[in-house]
């Protein structure tokens, strides 16, 4: 699994919002200007964002974007599953994967499989609040 830069900078921008002062909105150049990416770009990741409900944004003087719930209830998992559509280390582990016609004779897909509850038990255990507070659990294994 690669995260792409698509979904590292919707991250960082999710932290940012929740960072802010609750309700209030957040204009997307202050945004742009503070993690470093363009405007056009933002508003490819803010997209996809506000159409799942994640954040809601405003035209105009006083506008820009903010999220809908407190930073508490999202998880990293819940955001890079948005924005990556899956966190699966192999495909056959994606979700709407076809069947494997190896699944019943495959050696690994246990590894696989647990390696996938590994990444997606980590980052649903970490959530926005913790991100912008600084809190992170302590790396599985290590």
């Amino acid at each position: 699994m690669v995260v792409s830069s698509k979904g590292r900078y919707a991250l960082r921008v999710m932290v940012e919002l929740a960072a802010a002062p609750r309700g209030e909105y957040q204009p997307l150049a202050r945004i742009s200007e503070g993690q470093g990416i363009s405007e056009k770009y933002l508003e490819a990741i803010f997209a996809p964002l506000a159409k799942a409900g994640f954040v809601e944004g405003q035209r105009g003087k006083n506008g820009g974007y903010r999220l809908t719930r407190p930073a508490k209830d999202y998880t990293v998992g819940s955001i890079l599953r948005l924005t990556e559509k899956t966190l699966a280390p192999v495909s056959c582990m994606a979700e709407g994967a076809p069947a494997c016609g190896r699944a019943g004779q495959c050696t690994t897909r246990a590894m696989w499989r647990g390696l996938d509850r590994l990444i997606n038990g980590y980052f649903d255990g970490i959530t926005l609040q913790d991100l912008a507070e600084g809190r992170l659990p302590p790396a599985a294994g290590g």
